[in-house]
């Protein structure tokens, strides 16, 4: 859908090759790895490099919002976001937002105790301390308002209150 909007043929390239890889149409090496297109992406050996590459100078460009458009680090796993996100910690007051951690029965606290509800870390969901800065970069994790908000949406943080999160879409057609 980006693709089609966006009408950029380097995204409709990369577009189809991960479409490649998701059905298995890329050869796999003598080890069981799969092997990338030479023009797929640029390898950095570190996560340092990672971001220095993709986010030279943050700590200033930040603030254009058309720089940030332009540029996103994928993970598979939260524990790698997470630790990308406090690598590039951006200027400003850090703000918390911690998730529900109790349970609606009382007889189940014993099965389920906050420690262990604390600790999980599910896919498609925020961490249960989420730490946000205004001017940070967000994806939109659930449909909100089809099709203007849709899941992985990019949004940049305007404001940030007790109970709500104030964001502009960052890029695409609304």
């Amino acid at each position: 859908m980006r693709v089609q909007m966006l009408q950029d043929p380097s995204a409709e390239t990369f577009s189809k090759q991960l479409l490649d890889i998701g059905n298995v149409k890329i050869a796999i090496d003598g080890t069981g790895y799969v092997k990338f297109p030479t023009d797929f992406c640029t390898i950095a050996d570190s996560q340092d490099t990672l971001i220095e590459q993709i986010f030279p100078d943050v700590h200033t460009q930040y603030i254009s919002h058309e720089w940030l458009a332009e540029r996103a680090i994928l993970a598979a796993k939260n524990v790698d976001v997470h630790h990308l996100n406090l690598q590039m910690l951006l200027p400003g007051n850090l703000v918390s937002y911690k998730s529900i951690d109790t349970v609606c029965v009382d007889s189940e606290a014993v099965n389920f105790p906050t420690e262990f509800l604390n600790s999980l870390e599910l896919p498609g969901m925020p961490p249960h301390n989420l730490q946000l800065k205004v001017g940070s970069p967000i994806i939109l994790l659930r449909k909100l308002n089809p099709p203007r908000l849709c899941n992985g949406t990019r949004l940049i943080i305007h404001k940030l209150m007790k109970d709500l999160i104030e964001a502009r879409i960052l890029n695409g057609k609304f």
